[in-house]
């Protein structure tokens, strides 16, 4: 598998909250002392460029992040052997329906349908270190994967404790702070640097769900 053909052949998304303290905070959530994630589905994925549907009566917020995609199946993965299991990175936003999360929190619900609607989880392939995303011509994240309060290696090892990661897989490592909403007709466009070089670049225009 090449990390390109993620998108296609990948069985789950794999997304981990709340790995960025500040982004933590401004949500008004404890900062976590190990990780945690929730499942999204691949209907979710949007390649780039291409549009991003917000449903009707949904408040979408954007959340940027470094996604790391699985070349090497297993379980129990130490994560000192983390490396050897991962097929390449990519640039990804974890789309939220915020009001229909926030209810399912309320509740004690699971938080799927808030992050699982089709378009969720738009998507371009490269490697680390800056993340940033403009809305509507404004900079709303811009944040470093150095941030993160776990890092990969160790997100690697405590998913695969729980489910065996597959080839094809993809996690999702978290957002800086700065989540906001987008709204119907605002073009998003986000971006990796490394070293003020630039890596990849994904542009979405979000249009209202028919």
């Amino acid at each position: 598998m090449t990390a390109r053909s993620f998108v296609q052949t990948g069985r789950k998304i794999v997304a981990i909250g709340r790995n960025f303290s500040e982004h933590a905070k401004e949500l008004g959530n404890a900062v976590p002392t190990k990780p945690f994630f929730f499942l999204k589905p691949t209907s979710s994925y949007v390649t780039s460029p291409g549009t991003i549907e917000i449903p009707a009566g949904c408040t979408v917020h954007h959340e940027v992040e470094l996604g790391v995609v699985i070349g090497k199946s297993g379980r129990d993965i130490p994560a000192a052997l983390a490396s050897e299991h991962i097929a390449g990175y990519a640039l990804a936003l974890d789309l939220t329906a915020r009001n229909v999360q926030d209810e399912a929190k309320k509740k004690g619900h699971p938080w799927s349908a808030a992050k699982g609607y089709d378009t969720f989880t738009p998507i371009r392939d490269p490697q680390n270190v800056r993340l940033w995303i403009e809305v509507a011509g404004q900079i709303r994240q811009d944040g470093v994967t150095d941030a993160m309060i776990f890092q990969i290696p160790q997100l690697v090892e405590h998913v695969s404790k729980i489910m065996r990661l597959e080839e094809g897989d993809l996690i999702l490592t978290g957002t800086p702070k700065g989540v906001g909403p987008i709204l119907p007709g605002e073009t998003v466009v986000a971006g990796l640097e490394s070293e003020g070089t630039e890596l990849s670049r994904i542009e979405f225009q979000a249009v209202a769900r028919d």
